[in-house]
């Protein structure tokens, strides 16, 4: 059995921490200064709840932390503060220098270990996805709290960042494809054609993140798609709606302005040109 204290459990810090539980583990909640529904997650997933940092601190080997993003510092400074020389495992979302920060800066453990969840808050039948990334002693104790759980481990390498990276580029895609949708639908339905919106998003066949083989054919087109993009936020505008992510749409698409129908451009080089444009 090892003991982990869980700060601070959200819905998913709660999935994780039952998972904990359920695996044979101790798991610490710290009570004070801490909101009742938070209170209520961790003890509903077993947690045991202590009063104070400090003491949590000194009972555990792995300190987890699931916070909200803008928080990931501070409870890591907090930690810190009470000389904690655990293996601390920050699986928040926060980009791969802020983890670096964490782990060079911070050091609120004696090893940090990188940390992304990927899927659903698992449980009742749900599966997710941990990737990890650091010092492999620290990174095998991490994926040991949850052999045979729901939380399924995934090592992708030994620098901290590399979790955090990964996530980043997943939310990037799939937190923006869903405020598009948001912003599409409003649109449509400024309009009167909802339903046929819907009707044309049900017989297509999207598989864009999966295929980076298709990114050439974008870098061919963007000479034609920026503009579109341009007449998108007119009619946003025009509308009342956020005209932001179609402006940036097109900011980008023109990027690949000197790919002009350059269909059998290498993926690696169009990938390239969105870095080098930013650059030069």
């Amino acid at each position: 059995m090892t003991t982990v204290t869980v700060l601070h459990p959200g819905i998913m810090g709660a999935a994780i921490t039952a998972e904990l539980v359920a695996g044979g583990h101790e798991a610490l909640s710290v009570t004070k200064g801490r909101s009742e529904n938070t209170w209520l997650r961790g003890r509903e997933a077993g947690a045991t709840p202590c009063d104070s940092l400090a003491e949590a601190l000194s009972r555990s080997a792995v300190v987890l932390s699931a916070c909200p993003p803008q928080a990931a510092e501070d409870v890591a400074a907090a930690v810190a503060a009470h000389g904690f020389t655990g293996v601390y495992a920050d699986v928040n979302a926060i980009s791969p220098q802020r983890v670096r920060r964490i782990a060079e800066e911070i050091r609120p453990g004696s090893a940090v270990v990188d940390g992304a969840v990927f899927g659903q808050p698992p449980g009742e039948g749900r599966t997710a996805r941990l990737y990890l990334a650091g010092v492999g002693s620290a990174v095998d104790l991490v994926a040991s709290l949850f052999t045979d759980s729901a939380l399924h481990v995934r090592q992708v390498g030994d620098t901290p960042g590399s979790a955090s990276a990964l996530k980043m580029a997943f939310a990037s895609y799939q937190k923006a494809a869903r405020t598009l949708a948001g912003i599409a639908h409003a649109l449509a339905d400024a309009h009167g054609v909802g339903d046929q919106l819907t009707a044309e998003a049900e017989v297509m066949i999207s598989a864009i993140l999966s295929d980076p083989e298709y990114l050439p054919t974008v870098a061919a087109r963007a000479w034609r798609w920026a503009p579109e993009m341009e007449e998108v936020a007119d009619t946003l505008r025009a509308a009342e709606l956020p005209t932001d992510m179609a402006e940036a749409t097109a900011r980008v698409l023109a990027y690949w302005e000197q790919d002009k129908d350059q269909y059998d451009l290498p993926v690696a080089q169009a990938l390239s040109q969105l870095r080098s444009e930013r650059s030069s």
